[in-house]
């Protein structure tokens, strides 16, 4: 696609528009829920044993040691402190083998996850990291699914509130084009030229067999391709049954999203053959709204709707002694996370 095609269809499908243009609109809902809580950073009491409520700057390790370790991948934490030599016999000791994941500790949005073959990309990573990160099994599941759950602190069961089927960014050969060529075809994957040119270098050039796919990025983020499907009419009371059996296990969780790697769905209804990725906090979005198919009028309800919850969330547990942030601390917070964010993109 041409540069000028590239912009059009960013700018007629919501879902590619900067952060700025799809939340400040919303600022004065913001306010509003800050006034009701007495405090901007009110999100802090929404989960009280994650760091900021789980908004930002909250570390992956500390909220994976909430999670029952049935429910995880094996995970270890690699401290930029220690040396490469060491980090490497840390992995081995743990037994986890190669092809293996790293993420940041402290991340967002899947920047800086990548898939780890051999030692050799794990020096290159160990070097181009600026902090701790993790190292994860690699889940054999091929489907990851978004599950956004809320319970008020004085309910025994909670709900799930939105559910969503990622698509991991792909392209399908026809026998003749190479995988460059594929991928400039479809907007989606043409956003991420550049990150798959740094990736893949020369590989780009190869030409896939008729109807063979290749996995461009196996991670079911919206930043980096994912396409996102709104499957929210699929909760069942099994479903919902088995979340909440698992979150009531998570100390102090009451608002945010559990992204999850399955087998089928069925097995999953059933709590059998899946894993949990991760769980993020009040900083969690509802997924779901990145469905092509909604508007961005859907889109600013949806999360209206959840804010809401977790304002109501938080002032409850404000009541039984849980603090809101400082709004030095929360700017603070707001600082950081900026910083990080555009370290670990240049990853």
């Amino acid at each position: 696609m041409k540069s000028w095609q590239l912009k059009l269809y960013r700018w007629t499908h919501w879902e590619y528009w900067p952060f700025p243009l799809v939340y400040y609109p919303l600022f004065p809902a913001w306010l509003y829920f800050s006034i009701k809580a007495r405090s901007f950073f009110f999100f802090n009491a929404a989960n009280p044993t994650m760091k900021n409520g789980g908004m930002a700057m909250e570390s992956k390790m500390q909220i994976y040691d909430l999670i029952p370790q049935e429910y995880f991948p094996k995970t270890i934490y690699i401290s930029k402190q220690e040396s490469l030599e060491n980090a490497l016999n840390k992995v081995f000791s743990s037994r986890i083998k190669y092809p293996f994941i790293v993420k940041p500790d402290i991340g967002m949005k899947s920047f800086g996850v990548d898939k780890i073959k051999n030692k050799e990309e794990f020096r290159d990573y160990f070097l181009r990291m600026h902090d701790d990160f993790l190292v994860q099994d690699l889940i054999p599941y091929q489907n990851e699914l978004g599950i956004f759950y809320v319970r008020k602190p004085d309910e025994k069961k909670g709900k799930i509130t939105g559910l969503v089927a990622k698509k991991f960014l792909s392209v399908i050969g026809d026998g003749k084009s190479s995988i460059l060529q594929l991928i400039k075809q479809n907007p989606r994957s043409h956003f991420q030229l550049e990150a798959l040119q740094k990736k893949y270098g020369f590989k780009l050039n190869m030409v896939l067999d008729q109807g063979k796919e290749f996995i461009l990025v196996p991670f079911g983020s919206h930043t980096r391709g994912a396409e996102f499907r709104d499957v929210t009419h699929l909760i069942d009371d099994e479903l919902l049954e088995t979340i909440d059996n698992i979150c009531s296990k998570v100390e102090g969780f009451h608002y945010g999203r559990l992204d999850v790697l399955y087998n089928s769905f069925e097995e999953l209804s059933k709590g059998e053959n899946f894993s949990i990725i991760e769980i993020n906090g009040a900083g969690g979005e509802p997924t779901h709204i990145y469905d092509p198919q909604h508007s961005v009028f859907f889109a600013w309800k949806e999360i209206f709707r959840h804010w809401k919850m977790m304002n109501e969330i938080s002032i409850i547990n404000h009541k039984k002694g849980y603090s809101y942030l400082s709004f030095k601390d929360g700017r603070a917070m707001l600082k950081d996370s900026s910083i990080v964010e555009q370290q670990i993109k240049a990853i």
